[in-house]
């Protein structure tokens, strides 16, 4: 578990201990029993600071977007406690929980299946207002539009479909859908990767915007670590359902420790390129373990390129090895 320590006196927004999610993998026709379980989180810890931008990244199965949604209770934890400015979202139920989703808010990776394609986008927009009861008729009318304008819309979208948008309009829809409540806490789920590339920086830099017009905080899942770079203030690197290296976002990107962060990083291409023919490649060997057969010991041992014999008995310590600088893996 992390403890606040000297590197900063800001608040700290969201704080997750031990978060576990596993799915059961039930066969049988009449009768189901279970046969076993997809680990796809497994005893993460960590914790975003109020205003900041927190990324988690890895590549696809890692268990990332698992981790925003079981944050948020769309998926409710096997274990672990999640806890909000000090209230433990883990034990809240019914009308309590439903009033803490006013701070928190998500948005979707895919903008063509996440908007209802039955209502307008004016419709979309006004319904997290009726539901929690904060504006009614002209005055919700009024809000509308200006949600339409502050993510970059004109106001005649309130009549448009989903279909009548292109990716990027979407997109928008489902930012201003999430700004609707103005809520405290944002969880990007992938937000840019169904997107162009000439789309992707738009959007980055409207949430950039955004975060300082409005103090969001953002919980960051991506893939793409050029990206990444460019809008957080930290960063976790997620393999197998758990986090093996944590810091500062120079800390990862000029000062990575543990040999999947290094691996992630030199697939990231260079835009010079003599740099970029220098450069070392790291190339994972083998497949991706599934998780719900994790390997022993190390999760990451099976494809590492400087494993022992240790890392395949014994699990790694989740340490600090510098100020705010984590890592799951004993041969740093």
């Amino acid at each position: 578990m992390f403890k606040q320590t000297a590197e900063t006196d800001r608040k700290i927004l969201v704080r997750v201990e031990n978060l576990t999610k596993h799915f059961p993998i039930k066969r049988g026709i009449l009768i189901q029993r279970e046969v076993g379980r997809v680990r796809a989180v497994d005893d993460i810890s960590f914790h975003i600071y109020k205003g900041e931008t927190f990324s988690l990244v890895g590549e696809s199965g890692c268990g990332k977007t698992t981790a925003g949604r079981t944050l948020l209770q769309l998926y409710q934890p096997t274990s672990g406690k999640v806890f909000f400015e000090d209230v433990e979202l883990t034990a809240l139920q019914g009308e309590a929980m439903r009033r803490m989703r006013r701070k928190m808010q998500m948005i979707f990776q895919d903008p063509y299946s996440s908007l209802n394609p039955r209502m307008s986008i004016g419709q979309i927009l006004s319904e997290p207002l009726e539901q929690h009861g904060i504006a009614q008729g002209k005055e919700k009318h009024e809000i509308v539009k200006d949600l339409l304008v502050k993510v970059g819309l004109h106001p005649y979208f309130i009549d448009r479909y989903p279909h009548e948008c292109s990716g990027g309009q979407r997109q928008r829809v489902g930012i201003a859908r999430a700004l609707a409540l103005r809520p405290e806490l944002i969880v990007c789920d992938e937000p840019i990767s169904a997107l162009d590339v000439s789309v992707q920086a738009q959007v980055v830099n409207l949430l950039k915007s955004l975060q300082k017009e409005m103090g969001l905080t953002y919980l960051f899942i991506a893939h793409d670590l050029s990206m990444v770079r460019h809008i957080s203030n930290r960063v976790g690197v997620m393999y197998l359902g758990k986090l093996v290296e944590l810091a500062d976002r120079n800390g990862v990107y000029q000062d990575a420790l543990h040999p999947y962060t290094r691996a992630l990083l030199s697939a990231v291409p260079v835009p010079d390129p003599r740099a970029e023919s220098k450069r070392q490649r790291i190339i994972l060997s083998g497949e991706l373990p599934s998780p719900a057969n994790p390997p022993p010991g190390c999760p990451f041992h099976t494809r590492c390129n400087i494993a022992v014999a240790a890392c395949r008995q014994q699990p790694p310590t989740w340490r600090e090895v510098k100020p705010g600088h984590w890592v799951a893996c004993d041969l740093v």
